[in-house]
């Protein structure tokens, strides 16, 4: 099994920028997909983006804000988030698949990472 870990989160101010990681531990994210999702408190968990091969997928919350990129051969996708808003506010999770290809619901994705809050503030 891969395990998932994210780094990265953290405080911003709104407008402001954060970076995320997610490194694979165990095994690898060779040919699985990998996907960033986050939730709030009382809410479900909602896709941000993944990469669908090497084309980005994103929500229409996050897109022209988010940037998806992964880093070989270190095997770490990153999530550069710019021009936060107050409503960024919560735990993001990378989570990986056991197929190469997965869309956008949580449970096309098999392995989860333990998350990573991050808070935007004005």
């Amino acid at each position: 099994q891969v395990q998932p870990v994210e780094s990265g989160g953290g405080f911003a101010q709104v407008g402001g920028s954060l970076r995320l990681s997610c490194r694979p531990t165990r095994r690898s994210f060779l040919n699985r997909a990998v996907a960033w999702f986050r939730q709030t408190p009382g809410n479900e968990r909602e896709f941000v983006a993944t990469l669908n091969r090497t084309t980005p997928v994103y929500a229409a919350s996050v897109k022209g804000r988010f940037a998806i990129s992964v880093l070989y051969p270190e095997d770490t996708y990153s999530l550069q988030m710019n021009r936060l808003k107050s409503e960024d506010t919560g735990v993001y999770f990378c989570a990986a698949s056991k197929t190469p290809f997965a869309g956008v619901r949580p449970d096309e994705y098999d392995y989860w990472g333990l998350g990573t809050q991050v808070t935007v503030s004005s």
